[in-house]
């Protein structure tokens, strides 16, 4: 049995915004655009990786979700606490350049950590974490 990862899940409140940072910023391929019921749904995923992609979704994608349900998942959206969505990349200083020239929104600058990895960390415009990590060598 051979078992992989597809997609994966991200909130987002504003998917204009977010297009505009994980397709324009980090540079991900739209695969996908879809409305329904006032809501909507856009995927994408990293040319380099054909068969996983990453669906930006609405805070609370249920029609029958109630009012008091769909704020508090707002507000836990603007407070960082969903999810969030780790990359990896083999030049973490260089992404994490071109990611701050784009505007993005500084959480962890470049650092070695005691695991293995160079990583940093941003918010995407939604408030979701968003981390790119750089195996070190040795």
């Amino acid at each position: 049995m051979d078992i992989k990862l597809q997609q994966c899940f991200i909130s987002v409140d504003d998917h204009d915004k977010a297009l505009a940072f994980y397709r324009d910023a980090l540079g991900l391929q739209v695969r996908n655009d879809v409305g329904y019921e006032g809501m909507r749904w856009v995927t994408v995923g990293s040319p380099s990786q054909p068969d996983t992609e990453i669906v930006l979704e609405p805070p609370l994608a249920d029609p029958n979700a109630s009012p008091a349900d769909k704020q508090a998942m707002v507000e836990l959206l603007a407070k960082g606490m969903l999810r969030g969505v780790n990359f990896s990349t083999d030049d973490v200083d260089a992404t994490f350049e071109r990611i701050r020239a784009a505007g993005g929104e500084v959480l962890q600058e470049p650092i070695d950590q005691p695991y293995g990895v160079r990583d940093c960390a941003f918010r995407d415009p939604a408030g979701n974490m968003v981390r790119f990590l750089q195996r070190m060598s040795g």
